[in-house]
Protein backbone atom coordinates (compact mmCIF):
# COMPACT_ATOMS: atom_id res chain seq x y z
CA UNK A 1 0.00 0.00 0.00
CA UNK A 2 1.25 3.51 -0.83
CA UNK A 3 1.11 6.28 0.61
CA UNK A 4 0.92 10.08 -0.36
CA UNK A 5 3.50 12.63 0.57
CA UNK A 6 3.15 14.16 3.25
CA UNK A 7 3.22 18.07 2.19
CA UNK A 8 -0.35 17.13 1.60
CA UNK A 9 -1.21 17.65 4.83
CA UNK A 10 -0.11 21.58 4.31
CA UNK A 11 -2.43 21.94 1.55
CA UNK A 12 -5.48 19.89 3.87
CA UNK A 13 -4.67 21.49 6.80
CA UNK A 14 -4.85 25.42 5.28
CA UNK A 15 -8.07 24.26 3.89
CA UNK A 16 -9.43 23.33 7.11
CA UNK A 17 -8.02 27.04 8.12
CA UNK A 18 -9.75 28.47 5.18
CA UNK A 19 -13.18 26.83 5.77
CA UNK A 20 -12.88 27.27 9.51
CA UNK A 21 -12.36 30.80 9.15
CA UNK A 22 -15.44 31.31 6.87
CA UNK A 23 -17.60 29.36 8.72
CA UNK A 24 -16.36 31.07 11.87
CA UNK A 25 -16.72 35.01 10.04
CA UNK A 26 -19.99 34.12 9.72
CA UNK A 27 -20.70 32.86 12.86
CA UNK A 28 -19.27 35.19 14.64
CA UNK A 29 -20.65 38.35 12.36
CA UNK A 30 -24.17 36.31 13.43
CA UNK A 31 -23.07 36.86 17.05
CA UNK A 32 -22.76 40.64 16.53
CA UNK A 33 -25.47 40.99 14.65
CA UNK A 34 -27.71 40.18 17.17
CA UNK A 35 -26.38 41.99 19.94
CA UNK A 36 -26.75 45.12 17.44
CA UNK A 37 -29.98 45.06 16.61
CA UNK A 38 -33.14 45.04 18.17
CA UNK A 39 -34.25 41.29 17.01
CA UNK A 40 -32.76 39.93 20.33
CA UNK A 41 -33.76 42.14 23.36
CA UNK A 42 -32.09 39.84 26.10
CA UNK A 43 -29.18 39.13 24.24
CA UNK A 44 -26.79 37.53 26.94
CA UNK A 45 -23.31 39.66 26.65
CA UNK A 46 -21.18 36.28 26.25
CA UNK A 47 -22.72 35.39 23.05
CA UNK A 48 -20.15 37.08 20.89
CA UNK A 49 -17.22 35.73 22.94
CA UNK A 50 -19.14 32.26 23.01
CA UNK A 51 -19.18 32.66 19.51
CA UNK A 52 -15.20 33.48 19.13
CA UNK A 53 -14.36 30.21 20.87
CA UNK A 54 -16.55 27.64 19.27
CA UNK A 55 -15.19 28.93 15.94
CA UNK A 56 -11.99 28.19 17.47
CA UNK A 57 -12.93 24.81 18.77
CA UNK A 58 -14.68 24.28 14.98
CA UNK A 59 -10.94 25.27 13.99
CA UNK A 60 -8.70 23.20 16.05
CA UNK A 61 -11.11 20.01 15.22
CA UNK A 62 -10.84 20.72 11.64
CA UNK A 63 -7.02 20.73 11.60
CA UNK A 64 -6.97 17.72 13.72
CA UNK A 65 -8.87 15.57 11.11
CA UNK A 66 -6.90 16.89 8.15
CA UNK A 67 -3.86 16.38 9.96
CA UNK A 68 -5.42 12.64 10.52
CA UNK A 69 -6.47 12.21 7.30
CA UNK A 70 -3.10 11.58 6.05
CA UNK A 71 -2.74 8.69 8.53
CA UNK A 72 -5.68 6.64 7.29
CA UNK A 73 -5.16 7.54 3.35
CA UNK A 74 -3.74 4.93 1.09
CA UNK A 75 -3.90 3.63 -2.37
CA UNK A 76 -2.27 0.13 -4.38
CA UNK A 77 -2.44 -0.59 -7.95
CA UNK A 78 -2.91 -4.09 -7.62
CA UNK A 79 -3.40 -6.77 -11.02
CA UNK A 80 -6.45 -6.01 -11.36
CA UNK A 81 -7.83 -3.04 -9.84
CA UNK A 82 -7.62 -0.03 -8.03
CA UNK A 83 -7.35 0.10 -4.22
CA UNK A 84 -8.42 3.05 -2.08
CA UNK A 85 -8.57 3.21 1.75
CA UNK A 86 -9.47 6.55 3.28
CA UNK A 87 -11.55 8.71 6.08
CA UNK A 88 -11.28 9.55 9.44
CA UNK A 89 -14.62 8.52 10.96
CA UNK A 90 -15.93 6.40 8.33
CA UNK A 91 -13.43 4.37 6.99
CA UNK A 92 -14.17 3.48 2.83
CA UNK A 93 -12.52 1.20 1.04
CA UNK A 94 -13.09 1.87 -2.80
CA UNK A 95 -12.27 -0.91 -5.25
CA UNK A 96 -12.27 0.25 -9.08
CA UNK A 97 -11.90 -2.89 -11.15
CA UNK A 98 -9.32 -1.58 -14.47
CA UNK A 99 -11.77 -2.55 -17.05
CA UNK A 100 -14.22 0.13 -15.78
CA UNK A 101 -12.09 3.26 -15.67
CA UNK A 102 -12.60 5.67 -18.87
CA UNK A 103 -10.43 8.17 -18.65
CA UNK A 104 -7.85 9.32 -16.09
CA UNK A 105 -6.72 12.97 -15.41
CA UNK A 106 -3.84 14.59 -13.61
CA UNK A 107 -5.22 18.28 -11.89
CA UNK A 108 -3.08 20.56 -9.99
CA UNK A 109 -4.94 23.38 -8.00
CA UNK A 110 -3.10 26.88 -6.86
CA UNK A 111 -2.02 25.16 -3.62
CA UNK A 112 -1.33 21.69 -4.80
CA UNK A 113 1.53 23.64 -7.25
CA UNK A 114 2.44 26.07 -4.43
CA UNK A 115 3.50 23.00 -2.32
CA UNK A 116 4.45 20.34 -5.51
CA UNK A 117 1.63 18.59 -5.38
CA UNK A 118 -0.72 16.94 -7.72
CA UNK A 119 -4.05 14.59 -8.38
CA UNK A 120 -4.73 12.47 -9.99
CA UNK A 121 -8.72 11.74 -11.39
CA UNK A 122 -9.89 8.15 -11.96
CA UNK A 123 -13.06 8.17 -13.91
CA UNK A 124 -14.87 4.75 -14.29
CA UNK A 125 -18.05 3.62 -15.54
CA UNK A 126 -20.98 3.77 -13.37
CA UNK A 127 -23.81 5.45 -11.16
CA UNK A 128 -22.40 6.28 -8.28
CA UNK A 129 -19.22 8.06 -7.33
CA UNK A 130 -17.83 6.89 -10.89
CA UNK A 131 -14.93 9.48 -10.23
CA UNK A 132 -12.01 8.38 -7.53
CA UNK A 133 -9.24 10.79 -7.01
CA UNK A 134 -5.77 10.16 -5.35
CA UNK A 135 -4.21 13.52 -4.10
CA UNK A 136 -0.92 14.06 -2.79
CA UNK A 137 1.14 13.17 -5.33
CA UNK A 138 4.46 14.56 -6.43
CA UNK A 139 4.09 15.42 -10.30
CA UNK A 140 6.39 12.53 -11.53
CA UNK A 141 4.56 10.39 -9.42
CA UNK A 142 0.96 11.39 -10.54
CA UNK A 143 2.45 11.24 -14.27
CA UNK A 144 3.35 7.79 -13.49
CA UNK A 145 0.09 6.85 -11.66
CA UNK A 146 -1.72 7.88 -14.98
CA UNK A 147 0.08 6.20 -17.39
CA UNK A 148 0.32 2.72 -15.15
CA UNK A 149 -3.35 3.29 -15.03
CA UNK A 150 -4.09 4.00 -18.71
CA UNK A 151 -1.66 1.07 -19.48
CA UNK A 152 -3.35 -1.31 -17.44
CA UNK A 153 -6.99 -0.04 -18.50
CA UNK A 154 -5.85 -0.89 -21.99
CA UNK A 155 -4.70 -4.22 -20.97
CA UNK A 156 -7.79 -5.07 -19.31
CA UNK A 157 -10.14 -3.97 -22.04
CA UNK A 158 -11.76 -7.64 -23.14
CA UNK A 159 -12.16 -8.47 -19.02
CA UNK A 160 -15.45 -8.61 -17.49
CA UNK A 161 -15.85 -6.31 -14.50
CA UNK A 162 -17.04 -8.34 -11.57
Amino acid sequence: MERLTPRVRVVWIALAIVRATIFGGFLVGAAIALMRTDFWDAAPSILVPAAVAVAVVLAVVRVLIAWRRYGVWRFDLRDDDLYIERGVFTRVKTIAPYVRVQHVDSRRSPLERATGLATVVVYTAGSRSSDVAIPGLTPSRAEEVQESLRRLAIESAGEDAV
